[in-house]
């Protein structure tokens, strides 16, 4: 059993979350209690404020979907995430979405049928040292999705 996602899901998931959103509020917090008598500017209340919605929603779409660990089987996929895991077959994979131009890297699979954890899977491969190198691991993957479905 080989594991497919990187070390760094934890951090992306939990951790830089929690520094940017801590960071904010801690910001807007200081703002309000150092203003002076005039209160602080809107601009040092409202920009945070504007900052954590667009974080959210950029988190949402990057990094709040990942799974926690990926291993491979051979012929299924071992999907594990907040306590529930889901066995998934290559045969049951109807497309791979593989995009290393951004950061981190996300491999999203597109399933035939509803799991436990949804019809679309997304996980972070580890990364390289060299910007925008494909996973070997990944690549092989994919020609063995389309081995299975024939």
């Amino acid at each position: 059993m080989k594991k497919l996602t990187s070390k760094s899901t934890f951090f992306n998931k939990k951790i830089f979350p929690t520094i940017w959103f801590g960071f904010l509020a801690i910001f807007v917090i200081t703002s309000l209690f150092a203003g002076g008598d005039n209160g602080p500017g809107p601009m040092f209340v409202v920009m945070p404020i504007f900052m954590a919605v667009f974080g959210y929603f950029i988190m949402k779409k990057l990094v709040f979907d990942l799974i926690d660990e990926v291993y491979d089987e051979g012929d299924s996929l071992l999907f594990k995430n907040s306590g529930k895991e889901v066995r998934v077959s290559l045969r049951d994979i109807k497309n791979v979405s593989y995009q290393t131009m951004m950061n981190p890297p996300k491999v999203t699979l597109s399933l035939r049928h509803e799991t436990d954890l949804g019809s679309e899977l997304s996980f972070s491969p580890p990364m390289s040292f060299i910007p925008f190198k494909k996973n070997k691991d990944i690549e092989e993957l994919i020609d063995r999705i389309d081995q299975a479905r024939g």
